[in-house]
């Protein structure tokens, strides 16, 4: 692998495959805006921060989504929990998500949509899916049935059971009374009591998690998305589910690539929200810098599970500080820099972004001594690694 290429590993395919593509549509799954953002968050989104930079920076173009999930079970809850509006709590959580971001140097995507603007789009979808046969309506509910899609689970790779088990814990209710099968997802629910709703050709209510991603990805990326990517724990049901709406839906693939991130664990469980085991990415940036967190988040491949216990520090201020110094004086790299030097940072990035590869070898660059060397360093960790180095 050398420098201008890349090779991802694909979660349908389970192999590492080149991206050939020029134009590169990115679609990656965003917040659910009810909590404050925490370092699993961080390290999701600062991978495909990273992906990005790199496609750019070996000359590819690229669109960037990542949507936001602005109505859900969890934000109506929390929203009446401490009686705001699900609205106001959404705006609230989600503009401090973008500053977090933005503080870990993180580019803002070139489109992010609200679920709540996109309901036409899910709608269609929707509608085309009932002709098909593939979808039920009961009660002003929508359900798609899993039994009617031969290739159902094919991302996840899950027996019948095992499915049913990994969505109960995900969000499934197994015991609607109005579901054909306990695995069934729904499209479209029929709304509740308090609940915001809109208006559908089967009543008021609201759409479901899954076809919020396949309406709005479709809508700013086309039928098939280059890549598209997420949490680990999205792979089932909610990748498969979109699988399955999707490519009923237009008959094409979906997405060319699936790319995930391994998740950050915090003791024995992965962090979330509903066990409260969670690191905050505000008190980490409150008492280390950017490049650190930055760093440390980096110095972890992107697929690579890990754990940061709950009162731990962050592990890379020296390399964050000595980096610093180490490009302190060095000036603008040419493109004969990077050429010269920067070859063995590129293959690591080209290899399925392996940032702690890419590190290493910019480690070495920064304490070479030669003044290419460095220049091209600094460049790279600052166009490829989103790195600031103090500025």
């Amino acid at each position: 692998m050398s420098a201008g290429d890349l090779y991802l590993y694909n979660t349908l395919s389970h192999e590492k495959e080149p991206v050939t593509e020029t134009d590169v549509g990115l679609y990656v799954c965003g917040v659910t805006p009810y909590d404050t953002s925490h370092l699993g968050h961080a390290f999701t989104y600062t991978a495909f921060d990273v992906l990005v930079r790199y496609l750019r920076f070996i000359g590819r173009r690229v669109t960037y989504v990542q949507n936001v999930t602005d109505i859900d079970d969890d934000i109506l809850l929390r929203a009446a929990s401490r009686g705001v509006g699900w609205k106001e709590l959404g705006d609230r959580e989600y503009a401090s998500f973008r500053e977090n971001m933005a503080a870990l140097n993180n580019l803002p995507p070139d489109v992010a949509p609200r679920a709540t603007e996109h309901i036409p789009e899910m709608l269609r979808i929707i509608e085309v899916l009932l002709r098909k046969g593939l979808v039920y309506e009961r009660q002003g509910s929508v359900y798609f049935e899993v039994r009617e899609y031969a290739d159902f689970g094919k991302l996840s790779r899950l027996p019948y059971a095992a499915q049913l088990e990994v969505a109960n814990e995900r969000g499934n209710f197994p015991a609607d009374p109005l579901k054909r099968d306990p695995l069934d997802f729904v499209l479209w629910q029929a709304k509740k009591a308090g609940e915001p709703s809109w208006s559908s050709p089967w009543g008021e209510g609201r759409p479901g998690w899954h076809i919020e991603c396949s309406g709005m990805s479709m809508k700013y990326l086309g039928d098939t998305v280059t890549v598209h990517g997420g949490g680990e724990d999205l792979v089932f049901p909610h990748h498969d589910g979109e699988i399955a709406q999707s490519e009923n839906y237009t008959g094409k693939p979906f997405a060319r690539y699936w790319m995930h991130t391994g998740m950050v664990y915090c003791g024995e469980h992965k962090m979330s929200k509903s066990l409260g085991n969670m690191v905050f990415v505000a008190d980490l940036l409150g008492s280390w810098s950017p490049d650190a967190v930055r760093l440390y988040l980096l110095s972890h491949h992107y697929r690579q599970p890990w754990d940061h216990p709950k009162d731990a520090g962050v592990p890379t201020v020296d390399l964050a500080a000595s980096l610093t110094g180490a490009f302190a004086t060095a000036g603008a790299a040419t493109s004969e820099d990077i050429a010269g030097c920067g070859g063995p940072f590129l293959g690591a990035m080209a290899d399925d972004l392996n940032t702690p590869a890419a590190l290493a070898e910019l480690r070495k660059l920064a304490e070479s001594g030669d003044p290419a060397a460095r220049r091209a360093a600094r460049a790279l960790g600052e166009q490829v690694l989103g790195l600031s180095f103090g500025a």
